[in-house]
């Protein structure tokens, strides 16, 4: 019985988690830039396993029936999304792979983040921001770019080379990393590199006057939660059924003793 109870716990925190990470994913499908994760479970192994106790012997049944599911690592979903028209001509839809590079700050230290975020301005300054957060974006050296407010327009071709009445002015960072599984969301659709990662020539496209909308499917994200929900739910209640059999049980066996 208690073995039932601790697959169906296990299955029951596993749906429950489930379903706040597509609630999550759902809640940002209006994001531009934003990569869902994709909830990740595994099989659990056998108790004695999981406890490093081989040397004991095994319970033939209990090991083939199972020990449940166990949580694992979340993946990011990298999938495109949909290119929107925003006719801001400093704004930039990543089509394909890559990253745009923004400055930030870390423990003091400036560090370099990525972003599928195009959506750009200038500040009081004529530095190239980020709309939402106001961090630099950066050039392909790693340096703020610099761009002369009413200067005349501003045209960024697909390798994000910036040129202002037909001047060069700078080349926006685009890159790509080896495993982006190894990078950390911060928010505001922004990703840290996770411990040393060169960063390697990004293989999509820019596009301007466009920014890369939101990767969730909303269909398929609303399908998700609610059979995340409705798995939590039969789980549950096997738990409070098994509860009952063995209340049935000890009571049953006092009253006979």
């Amino acid at each position: 019985m208690n073995y039932a109870m601790q697959i169906s716990a296990s299955g029951a925190l596993t749906s429950m988690y489930r379903q706040d990470v597509l609630t999550n994913n759902l809640a940002n499908v209006n994001t531009v830039g934003f990569k869902p994760y994709t909830p990740v479970a595994r099989q659990r192994d056998p108790v004695r396993a999981e406890d490093g106790l081989w040397h004991l012997p095994s319970n033939e049944l209990l090991e083939a029936l199972g020990a449940g599911t166990h949580l694992a690592d979340n993946r990011i979903s990298f999938r495109q999304g949909p290119v929107e028209q925003t006719g801001n001509p400093l704004d930039v839809a990543v089509n394909g792979d890559g990253f745009l590079t923004v400055g930030d700050m870390h423990d003091g230290e400036p560090v370099v983040r990525l972003t599928r975020d195009g959506r750009m301005t200038l500040n009081a300054g004529g530095t190239l921001v980020m709309s939402t957060t106001g961090q630099p974006v950066l050039d392909v050296g790693g340096n703020p770019i610099q761009i002369a407010p009413g200067a005349g327009p501003v045209q960024i071709d697909a390798a994000g080379r910036v040129t202002q009445n037909n001047e060069a002015v700078a080349q926006l960072g685009f890159a790509d990393v080896g495993d982006r599984q190894r990078l950390t969301k911060l928010g505001d659709s922004l990703f840290a590199l996770d411990g040393p990662q060169p960063l390697l020539p990004a293989g999509g496209r820019l596009v301007q006057g466009a920014v890369e909308g939101s990767a969730v499917n909303e269909i398929d994200a609303i399908m998700g939660v609610t059979n995340a929900a409705s798995a939590a739910q039969r789980n549950l209640e096997m738990i409070q059924r098994f509860d009952q059999l063995m209340d049935r049980a000890i009571n049953g066996l006092g009253r006979v003793g």
